[in-house]
């Protein structure tokens, strides 16, 4: 989430005027000290027009868009 809100030029504190939370809420979550609830969560999601799992997972987003893909894994029809 520090790299999204870096790309945008956006201070912790203006990320956190956005959430409606303080600012120590937008530190904590960027450091893995505090797992957002699903309110929060949506509404970052919706800053940042992604999904919750491209920002929380992001490693996870990745595999699922290449698991869709008709060369990818999934397009196989064999189970492992």
């Amino acid at each position: 989430m520090r790299t999204l809100r870096a790309e945008r030029r956006w201070s912790q504190a203006d990320l956190a005027d956005r959430c409606q939370v303080s600012r120590q809420t937008i530190n904590a979550i960027e450091t893995e000290r505090y797992d957002p609830g699903l309110p929060l969560a949506f509404t970052l999601a919706g800053i940042f027009e992604l999904t919750i799992e491209e920002i929380f997972f992001p490693d996870r987003a990745d595999r699922a868009d290449h698991a869709d893909r008709p060369d990818g894994p999934a397009a196989s029809g064999t189970r492992r």
